[in-house]
């Protein structure tokens, strides 16, 4: 019975020996896991100054991207977006001196015209889009208007719509562009009527002057900073309608009508109509052209973060980019077409021009 009993004990060391040894070699296995697999990524935040209709697509992006950069390139990734009118997002660098990595315009010209050459020696166009007038079913006459009464419907009593600043952003100079456009297509005063009667932004001909200080002569005219800031106004009925870029009605799920071609200022072909119309804004004394609308991105010099940011711009422009601006209902250029000193990572997903 005592050599049973030191047998059975000799047996039960055995066995917490071997599981002692086993549990010593899985934790020590699991921890070497466990520390490959929490290894510190390294943290940066792209700083992306960028026109307001860019906002919902840029989100989206953003979010597949940090995804992409924790896997591939061993970074975790913040973002921080400031949304604005296009022509404010290129002052705030060249007049506030902010720094930042990405500057992306609704109006590709503003980065030759203000960033080029101190502050950037390259740009992409990237994407296009076209002028409608958005509203809802709360919208006075919302079951009348259509694409060949929309100036009279908005000239009503008691009819109140908006447009974005024409000095801050592209949305508001094209807007009163497309109404100035609409008197030479319909051969009526739309212009006047909708702008002039309203507004202090005036017109010698097809010449627009957009005063540095907009001034609201009635309340028929509602004027924000950027397009996007009258999206809730519309919704909650303080305004019924407004000029806004068809991407961004279709995000919003409002409805809309769409405009004719020679005024919407969406087809190529009809580049040389559109340019009858020009604009001079006062905050910057630049003269802007009518011209079909296209989008437009840069990585600055000075950027603080430019490698990733020239990653996040190839993402940007590829394939997955493309499917991103896909989905949310703005066209993108097949290839983006880039200017200047083309940085190499991006030549393969864009054509390269001589400016």
């Amino acid at each position: 019975m005592r050599n049973a009993g030191f047998l059975l004990l000799a047996v039960l060391l055995l066995s917490v020996v071997t599981a002692g040894c086993i549990g010593g070699s899985s934790p020590a296995s699991s921890s070497g896991t466990t520390t490959s697999q929490s290894k510190a990524l390294k943290e940066e935040t792209l700083i992306i100054f960028h026109a307001g209709s860019l906002s919902v697509p840029l989100q989206q992006l953003e979010t597949e991207f940090a995804k992409y950069a924790e896997e591939n390139l061993g970074v975790k990734v913040n973002f921080q977006d400031e949304a604005s009118g296009s022509v404010m997002a290129v002052r705030k660098v060249t007049d506030l001196h902010k720094p930042a990595d990405i500057v992306a315009t609704a109006d590709y010209t503003l980065i030759p015209q203000m960033l080029v050459p101190n502050y950037t020696d390259f740009y992409v166009l990237f994407a296009t889009n076209q002028i409608v007038i958005a509203f809802t079913n709360k919208s006075r006459y919302a079951n009348e208007i259509n694409s060949t009464n929309w100036y009279e419907i908005l000239a009503k009593p008691g009819v109140r719509f908006g447009f974005s600043n024409p000095n801050d952003d592209p949305c508001g100079y094209r807007s009163v562009m497309v109404m100035k456009l609409a008197d030479l297509y319909y051969g009526k005063p739309v212009f006047e009527t909708l702008v002039e009667k309203n507004t202090n932004i005036y017109a010698n001909g097809t010449h627009i002057y957009a005063p540095k200080e907009i001034q609201l002569r009635s309340d028929k005219v509602v004027i924000r900073p950027k397009e996007t800031d009258l999206v809730g106004l519309v919704e909650s009925g303080a305004i019924d309608y407004f000029f806004i870029y068809k991407s961004v009605a279709e995000q919003h799920h409002l409805r809309y009508i769409t405009l004719p071609a020679q005024i919407n200022l969406a087809d190529f072909k009809l580049a040389d109509y559109y340019s009858q119309v020009e604009i001079t804004l006062g905050s910057t004394g630049k003269t802007i052209r009518a011209k079909p609308i296209v989008y437009g991105v840069t990585v600055l010099k000075n950027a603080p973060h430019r490698q990733l940011a020239m990653e996040f711009l190839k993402f940007w422009l590829g394939k997955k980019g493309r499917e991103v601006f896909r989905q949310n209902y703005q066209d993108f250029l097949n290839p983006p077409i880039a200017f200047g000193n083309v940085p190499p990572i991006i030549q393969d997903e864009v054509k390269v021009e001589k400016s």
